[in-house]
């Protein structure tokens, strides 16, 4: 079993910054990938970008490239997404996601690749 808790979120102005927070226990060894999602209201959860645990380069969706970066801290066993130059499009829950399975990048976006969710930190960015 794996457990995950975000934290981090909270209310920005647009243009303003957060840095998430992915605390990872119990069986981490068994975590191939990670992932950060995010649901506004009224809309389907998306994923916003993902990371192999132990190394490569992060991949994110378009609309946030540029603007996020995902960075781990293994001693820590820690999942980090700092968002920079925040846009009220970018108000959403927030979850990081494990996956216990190796995925090929193409599949690193589907939610259902994901064996383990947090409960999510709410993001408010207000114009």
């Amino acid at each position: 079993q794996v457990q995950l808790v975000e934290s981090g979120g909270g209310s920005v102005q647009a243009g303003g910054s957060l840095r998430l927070s992915c605390a990872t226990s119990g069986y981490t060894a068994g975590i191939s990938c990670m992932g950060w999602f995010r649901q506004a209201p009224g809309k389907e959860r998306e994923g916003v970008g993902s990371i192999y645990i132990g190394g490569g380069s992060p991949d994110y969706v378009a609309s946030v490239k540029g603007r996020f970066t995902i960075s781990q801290d293994n001693a820590k066993n820690t999942l980090y997404l700092e968002m920079n130059s925040l846009k009220p499009e970018d108000t959403a829950m927030y979850y990081c996601a494990a996956a216990t399975r190796w995925l090929p990048l193409w599949r690193r976006s589907r939610q259902a690749e994901y064996n383990y969710w947090g409960q999510g930190t709410q993001v408010v960015v207000s114009s």
